[in-house]
């Protein structure tokens, strides 16, 4: 029900939407292609919308067609619990730790900012991203990983130089994009060899 008072609903969403201005101001450890600066929680999430918009045809086939205004809204709002958690570097195992429960409390606050229907809509949105069960979730997560991938090998690898991270680690946590699309996973895999190659991403096991 969205309830019997329009403007106090009103108040509600616009209370959010001021709150979501803070993505804006979260600073990521990728880098921009072109200007070599950090780029933001927010541009990180419009990037991939965009991505999903585009590559969409080569998620893996299930049968069914892709939802793909379920995936965009799935990107616009999985990171926006870092408002409160802060954005988790893919490779520091200590913030890794304890991100579930910072985002989930997260998820509580924000979320719960909005009227209790809309709120519960958003949440659901967030909550299967987070699960990754569904074809639109995995292809969700596919570009999440696939976007940090294209930006470190086309700034020559410098976010995972200086976090001192190696080609295996990489590979490890990339995989998974095969899940969501075979194809982007066969384009991602050359990618970083090609990274480990010219020396742009050092080995390690990998």
């Amino acid at each position: 029900m969205n309830g019997s008072d329009p403007a106090a609903r009103l108040a509600r969403q616009m209370e959010f939407l001021i709150e979501c201005d803070h993505l804006k101001d979260i600073v990521r450890q990728s880098l921009c292609i072109h200007s070599r600066r950090n780029e933001t929680d927010a541009e990180h999430s419009w990037h991939l919308a965009l991505f999903a918009l585009t590559l969409a045809e080569h998620a893996n086939e299930t049968g069914a067609p892709l939802d793909v205004l379920r995936v965009v809204k799935m990107l616009i709002l999985h990171d926006i619990v870092e408002i409160d958690a802060g954005d988790t570097f893919a490779y520091d195992d200590a913030g890794l730790a304890t991100q579930v429960e910072r985002e989930r409390r997260a998820a509580d606050r924000l979320f719960g900012l909005l009227p209790e229907d809309q709120g519960r809509e958003f949440r659901s949105h967030w909550e299967e991203f987070e699960k990754r069960e569904t074809p639109e979730a995995r292809f969700a997560h596919a570009v999440d990983r696939l976007q940090p991938v294209l930006l470190n090998c086309l700034t020559e690898g410098r976010a995972w130089r200086d976090n001192g991270v190696t080609a295996e680690k990489v590979l490890e946590r990339n995989r998974k994009i095969e899940e969501g699309s075979r194809l982007l996973w066969s384009q991602a895999e050359r990618w970083i060899r090609e990274a480990i190659k010219s020396g742009r991403l050092p080995p390690g096991s990998g």
